[in-house]
């Protein structure tokens, strides 16, 4: 069953069929909200909104383990995250879809492993490739299908939150490589990967970075609702052409 979590300009979505909402028991605390079950497309899905339906957790009060956890107890065989981000690299403009495929973690003292505690070994993972490959390889075709402009590829920062960036840090942030930022994509990938559950991310460009372009000298939030609410109209056409393709998704898990 393909899961998808949805952030800021996505609180809701529209395009499932709605068959019941449940609230899931982890071990680690109570996720952002009841899961949302039901039907795109006539494939089964599920809807987690990461802020809380009313938009309430800021990003370094997510409980990232009980969200994903969740999702991983009820079937989710691959996870999307829809997230908007901030655009550091010159050709990444308000409103583009980005599919990423690298991150730089720059956040702390969120809770990034189901491996501690009591009676837990140590355990690593290989986290070369964050993302899982043949994942984010649907969701560009199904944007392809679609007709939705998307681009393949990037490095994705991730900060603490939920303060946005100086015009400083995003120079910081360029020269480390990074190519847009954001503040929810970690320890969400890490996490999907402990479980084995596929992780890919959409990523809206809902504004240039700070220091760049029409955000010189500052941010308008104002702005940035306009564009997300136009963006993710069309991030909801590449999930209904996902979702159609959910036995493929259903594969990656075995």
């Amino acid at each position: 069953m393909l899961g998808i979590i949805g952030g800021s300009g996505l609180t809701q979505l529209s395009n499932l069929d709605v068959s019941h909402r449940e609230v899931v028991r982890t071990p680690y605390g109570e996720p952002s909200g009841a899961i949302t079950f039901g039907q795109i497309c006539g494939k089964p899905a599920m809807f987690l909104a990461r802020h809380g339906y009313g938009h309430t957790i800021p990003p370094h009060e997510v409980n990232y383990r009980a969200n994903i956890w969740a999702m991983w107890n009820k079937g989710a065989t691959g996870i999307v995250s829809v997230a908007s981000v901030g655009g550091i690299r010159a050709d990444l403009a308000p409103g583009d879809i980005v599919v990423p495929s690298q991150i730089i973690d720059y956040t702390w003292g969120r809770k990034s492993t189901y491996h501690e505690g009591d009676g837990c070994t140590v355990t690593h993972i290989d986290f070369t490739e964050p993302y899982d490959r043949a994942l984010c390889q649907m969701v560009l075709l199904a944007a392809s299908d679609v007709g939705v402009p998307t681009h393949a590829g990037g490095v994705y920062a991730a900060t603490q939150g939920p303060r946005l960036e100086t015009a400083a840090e995003i120079n910081r942030l360029e020269r480390d490589g990074a190519d847009l930022v954001g503040m929810t994509g970690m320890p969400e990938a890490v996490l999907a990967r402990e479980l084995g559950v596929p992780y890919a991310a959409i990523n809206v460009i809902a504004n240039y970075a700070a220091g760049r372009a029409d955000s010189r000298d500052g941010i308008s939030f104002e702005a940035i609702e306009g564009v997300l609410r136009e963006s993710m109209q069309r991030v909801r056409l590449i999930i209904d052409r996902l979702a159609a393709c959910h036995s493929e998704v259903g594969t990656l898990a075995d």
